[in-house]
């Protein structure tokens, strides 16, 4: 019975496929996560998952249901939003947190709409995703996102650490890294909407960060948790999908949810039953 839940599924070569390219985003997503609650950024990461739909469906419309086509549209789109919220906030002198509402839901409109108009292609497996579509195309697609993203993360660290944790700190290229960890973020969101569509693939990279500080107290240790915290919600997430017959977005996201209640409650820094002691 437990080898036909756990080690049966994967026997399958789709299964295999979409174990590998959310693996691939395991490693490489969690710590842009780490950073993004570091500098008081969560709530960009929903913005450029709203805003990579408008681009993917103008790939689409381009180049067919091509995950290069469409790939290509979600990081020039996620790119363009991005850069829009800060310009928008310096010229006006608004918060950035309300010009980031208000394009990621224009963004998260237009996408819709443009993907409605469109014949062949199926809304809801962008939305959400599904293991069926990682084929080897899609798997070299998000290996290459973790490809790229480990060592130009690794190139940007200390810089990264050092304005996430002193903001006044001098550089005279903190608009570079800063532009290059952006760039990171929307490889990573646009990478993963094939297995976990565009409104899922932050999940994987939000949760885990988000839990993994509820028990280390050090950058370091908060990567590697949530590294192994993704990894584990991938592993679960896959398997509920395939036996219980749902997208395999809301699975993932909602193991590694899991996984954030439980850090949420129980975890030893700031938890629900810590503080209550």
């Amino acid at each position: 019975m437990l080898h036909d839940l756990i080690v049966a599924p994967f026997g399958l070569g789709f299964m295999r496929r979409a174990l590998a390219g959310c693996l691939a985003l395991s490693v490489a997503a969690p710590p842009l996560g780490v950073f993004l609650v570091l500098r008081r950024m969560s709530l960009m990461s929903d913005v450029l998952q709203h805003g990579v739909l408008p681009g993917i469906a103008v790939g689409a419309a381009i180049g067919g249901l091509s995950v290069w086509a469409m790939g290509a549209g979600g990081i020039v789109a996620g790119l363009i939003v991005a850069l829009l919220a800060g310009w928008f906030a310096r010229r006006t002198g608004t918060a950035e947190d309300s010009q980031l509402a208000g394009l990621y839901l224009v963004a998260l409109a237009a996408g819709v709409a443009m993907v409605s108009a469109q014949r062949g292609v199926d809304l809801t497996h962008l939305l959400f995703g599904s293991v069926l579509a990682v084929d080897n195309t899609a798997l070299f697609a998000m290996a290459g996102a973790a490809t790229l993203t480990l060592p130009v993360l690794a190139v940007i660290w200390r810089p990264m650490v050092l304005e996430s944790l002193d903001p006044g700190f001098p550089s005279s290229f903190g608009g570079l890294w800063h532009g290059c960890f952006l760039g990171l973020v929307v490889i990573s969101v646009v990478s993963g909407f094939e297995a976990l569509g565009t409104l899922m693939s932050v999940g994987l990279m939000m949760l885990p960060a988000i839990a993994a500080r509820h028990w280390c107290g050090s950058l370091a240790g908060q990567v590697t948790l949530s590294v192994a915290l993704a990894i584990a919600a991938s592993v679960l997430g896959l398997l509920i999908s395939f036996n219980v017959e749902i997208p395999a977005g809301p699975a993932i996201v909602l193991s590694a949810g899991a996984f954030w209640v439980v850090s949420l409650v129980a975890g030893p820094r700031e938890g629900l039953i810590r503080r209550r002691l």
